[in-house]
């Protein structure tokens, strides 16, 4: 009789677990990474993978020439990863990414997260981005409705609702930002990835912007708001990504007018320096930014 993933110890569920996720979301995994994930000999990473294979004996090829195992073509994951533990992985680092039903230490709730992408499709676009390869999706605009596009995946991004996919869109030749949950039948291309369509040359993601954030000037008690924020000598200083920098604005709902002119009923902060966001494309999306609506403008969106 096959095994199960439930005849094992927690401790080994949990090291599988990483083995499967690395795996299926970079596309490949050595025995190395399994050691230095959990400090544990080379003969034990050997018998984990043995197990995992074991377990489920089709879901791993061995690629002899880099010396890795891949995702079979006929790979089913044995572990039921919640997308909001694999996004945070993706971004933190691994923790457990497995929902392991530990009891929590203290009450504690959230306003829940309605935006759940395909973790097929993300698998598929962060495999591509570990390989540098381009891919052929298919994309639900909503200027333009369903569309095949073929984009170069580069970087994942949280903008605090949603996650999108930085990627060199291959119709227009920019960088820009592709929605997941808008994300269908992932298709990789071949052949290499030319360095101008690489994340290197995407420069509005190399840009760093330095955001001083301050108490909205017409709030009857700025030091509230500066007590919120944690702010220093009533300034909370940011450093941003230009390609994130508007989404980071509005997030926190932070007047970006010169003359702070928004309502500071729903715009508790300022941004102190909105010239930091001039060339900044993102910052269409910043409240009140006047450089934001040329770049708006400029783009065509």
């Amino acid at each position: 009789m096959r095994p199960t993933v439930s005849g094992f110890t927690q401790t080994q569920r949990e090291r599988l677990a990483f083995l499967e996720l690395r795996v299926f979301f970079t596309g490949e995994l050595r025995r190395g990474d399994i050691e230095a994930r959990f400090g544990i000999k080379p003969a034990a990473a050997s018998r984990d993978l043995t197990a995992y294979r074991e377990v489920a004996p089709s879901n791993l090829d061995y690629d002899s020439a880099s010396r890795c195992y891949r995702p079979s073509s006929a790979f089913k994951p044995l572990f039921e990863f919640q997308s909001d533990r694999v996004l945070a992985w993706l971004l933190q680092g691994f923790g457990d990414g497995l929902d392991l039903k530990l009891k929590q230490a203290a009450p504690c709730e959230g306003p829940g997260n309605l935006v759940r992408p395909d973790l097929p499709v993300l698998a598929a676009l962060t495999r591509a981005m570990c390989a540098k390869r381009a891919v052929r999706i298919h994309y639900l605009s909503m200027s333009s409705g369903p569309k095949r596009r073929d984009i170069v995946p580069l970087a994942l991004a949280d903008n605090g609702l949603r996650w999108h996919v930085r990627a060199f869109d291959r119709e227009r030749k920019r960088f820009g930002d592709f929605v997941l949950t808008r994300i269908a039948r992932v298709q990789v291309l071949d052949g290499e990835v030319p360095e101008a369509e690489q994340l290197a040359a995407d420069e509005q993601w190399a840009r760093i912007v330095d955001l001083e954030i301050v108490p909205h000037p017409n709030v009857k008690w700025p030091e509230a708001v500066a007590a919120d924020y944690g702010m220093s000598d009533g300034v909370l200083r940011l450093k941003t990504r230009a390609a994130l920098a508007g989404y980071v604005l509005r997030r926190w709902s932070i007047d970006c007018s010169s003359d702070h002119a928004l309502d500071p009923a729903s715009h508790h902060l300022w941004l102190r320096n909105p010239q930091s966001l001039y060339a900044v494309e993102s910052a269409a999306l910043a409240p009140g930014c006047a450089q934001g609506k040329v770049a708006e403008e400029g783009r065509g969106v």
